[in-house]
């Protein structure tokens, strides 16, 4: 009876060890710069590519990638949407409660109709986004997205001309709660992200 009494003790304590050190598990180690303790980076309203309104928290419940730039972009953009689109085609089934959304910071000139065809490359999920110069001056603001005109491109002879625009090559990825939790630099990887987001979606599960 004491050798069953003191079993039972010893299997007691081993259970509050076990749920003690559960309770005290470092959280998972992500590949991007985590946010979690930032306090902006909120909702707000823009334009689909489709003409529609759509507020960010209507992607709530999939894990959110955030991308700013410009359909005449010369260098970072066309290389961060095809990252972006290798990451989804890495997560397969899960890419479904996922959506990458690319917010312009040219929107003179990047319309619903420029967005369209521009975002359909890289992937058919893939979500444009636009506004007016003060909504989306308003949307980077709240973003840290710092961006300016620069210069005036040289394009091919003939070809019309567009401004360049230096802008944060960044991504940011929300989680399905609606809340910021990453960032990513251009050394970045589509792995890297793709790791990231399956935490974020485990998490949620």
């Amino acid at each position: 009876m004491v050798r069953a009494t003191r079993y039972l003790r010893y299997l007691i304590a081993s259970l509050l060890v076990l749920l003690l050190a559960a309770c005290t598990q470092a959280p998972p180690k992500f590949k991007g710069l985590d946010l979690s303790q930032v306090d902006w980076g909120g909702d707000f309203e823009l334009t689909a590519h489709t003409g529609k309104r759509v507020k960010a928290s209507e992607f709530r419940g999939k894990v959110l990638i955030l991308f700013f730039g410009y359909t005449h972009c010369p260098d970072i953009c066309v290389p961060t949407l095809a990252k972006l689109a290798a990451v989804v085609k890495r997560l397969g089934a899960d890419a479904e409660r996922v959506q990458v959304v690319f917010v312009t910071v040219d929107p003179q000139h990047d319309t619903p109709a420029q967005l369209a065809p521009f975002v359909a490359n890289f992937h058919p999920s893939f979500i444009g986004l636009t506004g007016t110069a003060q909504e989306i001056a308003a949307v980077a603001s709240d973003y840290k997205i710092a961006y300016q005109k620069a210069a005036t491109g040289h394009g091919l002879k003939g070809a019309p001309q567009h401004e360049l625009i230096e802008h944060f090559g960044g991504v940011l990825i929300k989680d399905a709660q609606g809340k910021l939790r990453l960032l990513y630099a251009l050394e970045h990887t589509d792995a890297d992200i793709e790791h990231d987001v399956r935490l974020l979606l485990k998490a949620k599960s």
